[in-house]
């Protein structure tokens, strides 16, 4: 992988895991959803404007497809994605998302675009694998029988984390195929979509009065969000330009780092030695893929 690839994937991560702390404490559904495509929407409209002044009338009805996809696609992730961060620990559910999610692509980016990975990189794929499993809480996943409740609470965040996980393997595909063969705008591709979302989720807010206690409540939060994830992941689609999807999605990875110190600080999770150690391992698999 490129350093140039591999440095906006790092900044990408520490950016992605900030907003998803915020995302955590905002404790929304999909009304908070639907607040942070509007934000989106709303703070990146002028790059969004000017680009598709330009670009949009040249688009084709399978650039459309892929954009309307991937927005639905978005949209399905961050329903599951903030239900489970209602039902459980952020240092279970994100590493399993997070986890999860990249491997399936690179696989699939394996079997289906025909991308060629080393034995390097393979293991820093299983190294990666290695440290979301100790990040959600190793082998005492299996244990515990004397905490039923907390136990609970770990199987539904390695649940709700791993369709997480398919639904960013998914977006991660459509999206990876819209700017690496259809060639589209990253910037462009990922405003259009936020368009979608913003559609798809306007039903939720008919129920006026706890839209209005909800926006009340959970504004900041999502204007954090709807303003600092787009960075993130154009960010990470530029990187899927000039590098194989394959090593960029699970290089991704490399948010566990800085979600496993910050989220287990400022939201007072337990387990930080095995999820630090889970951390490390992630680290080391993100500069095998690099090399790999």
């Amino acid at each position: 992988m490129p350093l140039s690839a591999l440095a906006l994937v790092v900044l990408a991560g520490l950016i992605h895991a900030c907003w998803n702390i915020a995302a955590k404490k905002a404790d929304g559904d999909v009304r908070f959803a639907f607040f942070i495509a509007f934000f989106t929407v709303l703070v990146w409209a002028p790059v969004g404007l000017c680009l598709g002044w330009q670009q949009l009338p040249t688009w084709r009805a399978e650039d459309w497809a892929c954009v309307g996809a991937s927005g639905t696609i978005h949209v399905l992730y961050f329903i599951v994605l903030l239900r489970g961060y209602r039902k459980a620990d952020l240092t279970v559910v994100y590493p399993m998302a997070r986890g999860s999610g990249p491997l399936i692509s690179s696989m699939a980016a394996i079997a289906l675009f025909g991308e060629r990975i080393s034995t390097l990189g393979f293991g820093g794929i299983a190294a990666v694998a290695l440290g979301v499993f100790l990040i959600a809480g190793g082998p005492g996943i299996w244990r515990n029988p004397l905490d039923p409740q907390r136990r609970g609470r770990l199987h539904k965040g390695m649940q709700y984390g791993l369709l997480t996980g398919l639904a960013i393997a998914s977006y991660t595909l459509v999206d990876g195929y819209s700017v690496k063969v259809l060639l589209l705008s990253p910037i462009l591709m990922f405003y259009v979509a936020c368009c979608f979302q913003a559609l798809l989720l306007t039903p939720a807010l008919r129920d006026r009065k706890r839209a209005v206690q909800h926006w009340q409540r959970q504004w900041k939060y999502a204007l954090l969000v709807g303003a600092a994830s787009p960075v993130s992941y154009v960010m990470v689609l530029y990187a899927l330009q000039i590098a194989p999807l394959s090593h960029v999605a699970p290089a991704r990875e490399v948010s566990m780092l800085f979600a496993a110190l910050l989220g287990g600080h400022l939201l007072g999770e337990g387990d930080r030695l095995a999820r630090l150690a889970g951390a490390v391992c992630i680290g080391l698999g993100v500069i095998a893929l690099s090399w790999g």
